[in-house]
């Protein structure tokens, strides 16, 4: 498997900054250049140090469109978005252990970087997260206090599942003793028969099997 994803493209050339750049040398060019920091914070616009765009700027932007377009698809064809994926035939052999190699570390990242929580329904979490425990609403049509939980318990959730698919050490507490089996040589109707008789193998335990599994644990 290859997977080959880049960041997207931002080509687009705004006529204003066209403009802005075209006509560096003016007062009202340098303060809509100016992205810095200091300048934002002082509110410039508010405190008479803010010079305005002409009004003339506003029609000759819109003539400008097209040739913005036009940048922007030049470049969005020279430098385009990667967008890569090549799947080998072995990679479809255990593909939820192929495919849990990449989900788990995307959920990691979801979970230190949220963008928000969608809803989760209250029967999918434990009672002290349902929408029913948490405190009265102070709008309507707001969310509840435990609304962001219940989506981080369903990560954590999704996360201990991937996990656990990815390293199954976590099965060695669920088990106990040493395994110790032999194949009894059967006839047809199960009974055990020599060797040479055998129509088939019964795999049965052994005297020093001593293996126990929590099945219903696991």
């Amino acid at each position: 498997m290859k997977v080959y994803f880049n960041n997207y493209r931002h080509h687009w050339l705004s006529p204003y900054t066209m403009v802005d750049y075209l006509f560096f040398w003016t007062d009202w060019s340098k303060c809509h250049r100016d992205k810095s920091l200091i300048r934002a914070l002082s509110c410039s616009e508010m405190d008479g140090t803010w010079t305005d765009r002409p009004d003339w700027v506003e029609s000759w932007t819109d003539r400008l469109v097209p040739i913005s377009k036009f940048i922007q698809k030049i470049l969005d064809w020279i430098h385009p978005k990667i967008d890569f994926v090549k799947i080998d035939r072995w990679d479809t052999w255990s593909m939820d252990q192929t495919l849990g190699q990449i989900v788990l570390p995307m959920l990691r990242q979801l979970k230190l970087t949220s963008h928000g929580a969608p809803l989760v329904e209250d029967a999918d979490v434990p009672d002290e997260l349902k929408s029913s425990s948490a405190p009265p609403k102070e709008k309507e049509h707001g969310t509840d206090a435990n609304h962001f939980k219940r989506w981080d318990w369903a990560l954590s959730e999704m996360i201990f599942a991937f996990e656990s698919k990815l390293d199954t050490s976590w099965e060695d507490s669920f088990k106990s003793g040493e395994i110790d089996m032999i194949f009894v040589p059967i006839d047809q109707a199960g009974n055990e028969v020599p060797k040479k008789d055998a129509k088939h193998f019964q795999w049965v335990d052994g005297p020093n099997n001593t293996y126990e599994c929590d099945y219903e644990g696991m």
